[in-house]
Parts: structure tokens; sequence; C-alpha cells
């Protein structure tokens, strides 16, 4: 059984350090040691990669906190002054992921890197980082499943359950099935795939991409707070597109010579 101690890690006075922050740099700063030595190793510029992960880890923080936001507007209309509470959690992985592309892109048209190359570099840190970024759901009781009674449920207090589930108080560490998964995507693309790929720049990102969109896709049916795109779960449709994409692109590699 899994019980969160909460989520301030550190109080001095009226300064909290919450553990959602610690995870999330923890995770920042793993992932671009990795991609800073696998550019060593190939030969690229590791300044500019550093400057590039800067921008798109700035900027994929506000585009993750952003689409959470769109898709919660009611709440937030409501509660402006917690639109910047990002501590409080309530950052969505893909509006991260299409805003630190972005920025990715345009970065490197602008310092004339390889685009595919530099994805390359980047998504094995990326796949670390929100294997230890998820534990930050943990710590704050957020992102958890349907009702549960597996040995591994979670404990979740009534303040956090929501109201038509009050009676229930064990749930489904999703937090846990996505950090995993994460934690395996990772492995296989640092340990299995890194090398063989690197020949055919751009086909890690897209391994990267269908890998851990599969996973996201049957951990988000068990979520009970997913963004929703009318009657569908926002993540689900994003994660088939995002496979069929990956899918498709890996054939369109293939039949290159």
């Amino acid at each position: 059984m899994f019980t969160s101690p909460g989520a301030i890690a550190l109080q001095f006075g009226p300064l909290a350090i919450r553990w959602y922050g610690i995870l999330i740099a923890t995770g920042v700063l793993l992932g671009t040691t990795l991609a800073h030595r696998e550019a060593i190793r190939r030969g690229q510029d590791p300044d500019k990669l550093l400057n590039t992960i800067v921008l798109a880890v700035l900027v994929a923080l506000l585009g993750a906190r952003l689409y959470y936001v769109l898709f919660n507007w009611d709440y937030y209309a409501a509660n402006p002054a917690k639109i910047v509470a990002v501590w409080e959690g309530g950052l969505a992985i893909h509006g991260g992921l299409i805003a630190g592309a972005l920025a990715t892109i345009l970065y490197c048209r602008y310092a004339g890197l390889s685009l595919p190359v530099t994805m390359d570099i980047m998504v094995p840190g990326v796949a670390i980082g929100q294997a230890i970024g998820r534990w930050g759901n943990f710590f704050n009781q957020e992102a958890f499943g349907v009702p549960a009674t597996l040995p591994w449920k979670l404990y979740i207090d009534p303040a956090h359950r929501p109201p038509h589930l009050a009676g229930f108080e064990y749930f489904h560490p999703t937090f846990l099935y996505e950090s995993l998964w994460n934690l395996l995507v990772f492995a296989i693309l640092w340990f299995g795939l890194r090398t063989r790929l690197q020949s055919r720049p751009g086909a890690l990102t897209l391994c990267y991409l269908g890998l851990y969109s599969i996973g996201r896709f049957f951990v988000e049916g068990l979520r009970i707070d997913s963004l929703m795109m009318g009657s569908f779960r926002a993540a689900q449709v994003v994660s088939l597109l995002l496979v069929a994409a990956s899918g498709f692109g890996l054939l369109l590699m293939a039949r290159r010579k």
C-alpha cells in the first residue's frame, strides 16, 4: 500500500520546498546530463545542445501548464490566482511535449542544428525525466486511478478524493504505472536503440513517441481526472495520433535505403 507523506519536503517558516518541484528539477538535471553525454559521443556541440534544452524545458513547462488550464478553464476563470500555482500540480505532459518540440524546432533553425539529430539526443532524457517527475503526483495525491483493492493500492486522503468516490479509500497508483512504463521506454531507447538507429536521424524520436503513447493510452483509461475532448479522453486521443504518426514515420524510413 502506498501512502503519501505530504506535498512539502522542507519548510523554512513561510517558505515551503515541495516534492513536486524537487522531482521535476531532478528529472531535468538527469535528462540534461544524459543528453550532454550523448551529444559529445555523437560529435555535436554540447553548448548549443544545453541552450536548446534550457529553452525547451522553460517553454515546455509553460505549455504544459497552459494546456492544463485551458482544459479546466471553468475552474481557473473563477480562480485566476490559481493559474500560476504550478506547485500544486496541474502540468499536462502532452502540452509540454508540443510546446517543447516547437521551441526545439525554432532554436535548431536559428542555431543551424540538425533537428532530427538534436531530438534523438534529447528524447532518452525526456523519458527518464518523465519517470522521475511522475512521482510528484504521488506526493500531491493527484492523477490517481479508479478505486482498487490490489496489494499496491494507493491511499488517498478524504480531502483529495472526488465527491462521487468519497466512500473509497484506495485507488490505482497510475503515477506508478506510468513511471515504470517511462523507465522501460528509457531503457529501450538508451540501451537497445540509441546506437542502432544513429544512422537514421529522427527514428529514435519516433520510437519514443510511439512507445510512450502506447503506455499512456492504457494508463489513461484507469484515471478518474482525465482532460476531456467531448466524450473522449484527450490524452488517449493524442496518444493514438502519436502512435499512428510514429508508425507511419518509421515505415517511411524503413522503405528508404
